[in-house]
C-alpha cells in the first residue's frame, strides 16, 4: 500500500509541475507555429518587408503646405494695394482692417522669400504703418514692383 501512495504522490507531484507547462504549450501554439514558418520559409517575405520599409523610410514625401511664388506674392500684393486705395475699403472699417491685415501678411512672406528683415507683426498703429513703407521700400529696391504705376 505505500508503494500505490508513493506511485499515486509521484504522479500528483509530476503533473502538478509539468501541468503549467503544458497549458503554455497549448496557449503558445499558434506563436510557435509562426515562428516555424517565418524560420523556414519567411525568410524571402522578410527581406521583402525589410526592402519595403527600407523604400519606404527613403522616400521623400511633399511638403504639405508650400509657399506661394514670388510671383503670386506681388500680384497678390498688387490686388490688395489696389483694394485698400479704393473707395470700397475706405468706407468700411472692418474691411480696411482685413485688407491690411492680408496685405501686411503678403508683405511678410514676401520679405521672408528674399531674405529681408520685417517686423510687421510686433507693431501697432503709426509704427506699423512706418514699417509696412520701409518695407515696401526694401522690396522696390530688390526689384518688385508693388503698384502698377
Amino acid at each position: 500500500m505505500a508503494i500505490t501512495h508513493i506511485a499515486v504522490l509521484a504522479t500528483a507531484l509530476l503533473a502538478l509541475l509539468c501541468l503549467p507547462c503544458a497549458v503554455a504549450v497549448v496557449v503558445c501554439a499558434d506563436e510557435l507555429a509562426a515562428r516555424r514558418f517565418w524560420g523556414r520559409g519567411g525568410r524571402q517575405e522578410r527581406r521583402a518587408l525589410r526592402c519595403l520599409e527600407r523604400e519606404l523610410s527613403t522616400r521623400e514625401l511633399p511638403p504639405p503646405d508650400r509657399e506661394p511664388g514670388i510671383d503670386e506674392l506681388v500680384a497678390d500684393l498688387r490686388r490688395l494695394d489696389r483694394q485698400r486705395r479704393s473707395p470700397p475699403t475706405l468706407d468700411s472699417v472692418v474691411w480696411l482692417t482685413a485688407v491690411l491685415r492680408a496685405y501686411d501678411q503678403r508683405l511678410s512672406l514676401a520679405s521672408r522669400s528674399l531674405g529681408l528683415t520685417e517686423h510687421l507683426a510686433q507693431l501697432d498703429g503709426m509704427d506699423r504703418d512706418i514699417e509696412r513703407v520701409r518695407v515696401e521700400g526694401l522690396l522696390h529696391a530688390a526689384g518688385l514692383r508693388l503698384r502698377a504705376a
